[in-house]
């Protein structure tokens, strides 16, 4: 399973790559490998307020369907509109194709409450299987 180093993480699968003040949000390698063929994502709007550890997008497959919760609080600058005909990239791409959104941080402080990648590698060592 994939844990880039180079991303936050948060307990809901979902991850995080800050760049300045802009932060790109997806679900994790263990997520989509946990929901199974994903067949449909809900995004946010461009210009919507997401906050942090509220939801921000849905995941259906086949096996269910699972809320994505946003991992910072800020305003959506921009989504990946290529989910919304080919859902199946956040299954071969999590973490490069299969992006959710784009978002402006409004509070970088928060960022203090989420996982790198050792500390997320270690918590789904916890989990139960």
């Amino acid at each position: 399973m994939s844990i880039p180093e180079n991303l936050l993480y948060t307990k809901d699968h979902e991850w995080v790559k800050i760049e300045g003040q802009t932060a790109v949000v997806g679900i994790t390698d263990h997520a989509q490998h946990a929901l199974g063929d994903i067949t449909f994502v809900e995004l946010p709007s461009t210009g919507e307020r997401i906050t942090q550890g509220k939801h921000c997008a849905t995941v259906e497959s086949v096996k269910a369907a699972s809320d994505v919760y946003a991992p910072l609080s800020g305003k959506v600058t921009k989504i990946n509109t290529e989910l919304l005909q080919h859902p199946e990239l956040i299954n071969q791409s999590p973490y490069t194709q299969g992006w959710f959104i784009a978002i402006e941080i409004e509070r970088i402080q928060e960022k203090g409450s989420l996982m790198s990648g050792p500390e997320y590698a270690h918590y789904l060592t916890q989990l139960p299987s």
